[in-house]
């Protein structure tokens, strides 16, 4: 049974930072691209960012220049650096992950900035 454990979300003023993680665990051979999505009350879900397996990154427009998306392949572990959060950015994020092309999908962790 494969998982996915993101933890790190929280409250935050306008300004300030978070850093998300998420382990993947379980019986995984390879893990593809990795990701973060959001999802606000009242909208569709949305990519914020995501990482190939070799490293290469896309952003959504929204946060270029905010959020720094990484991974610890050794660990099987992606990581979101979120900087200058905006009351916009309050969602819930969710991981995913391709593993042996199979998409996984964490359980969500709260993100919530106060202006």
């Amino acid at each position: 049974q494969v998982q996915l454990v993101e933890s790190g979300g929280g409250l935050v003023q306008a300004g300030g930072s978070l850093r998300l993680s998420c382990a993947a665990s379980g019986s995984i051979f390879r893990i593809n691209t990795m990701g973060w999505y959001r999802q606000a009350p009242g909208k569709q879900r949305e990519l914020v960012a995501r990482i190939t397996s070799g490293g290469s990154t896309n952003y959504a427009e929204s946060v270029k220049g905010r959020f720094t998306i990484s991974r610890d392949n050794a660990k099987n572990t992606v990581y979101l650096q979120m900087n200058s959060l905006k009351p916009e950015d309050t969602a819930v994020y969710y991981c995913n992950a391709d593993t042996d092309y199979t998409p996984r999908w964490g359980q969500g962790t709260q993100v919530t900035v106060s202006s």
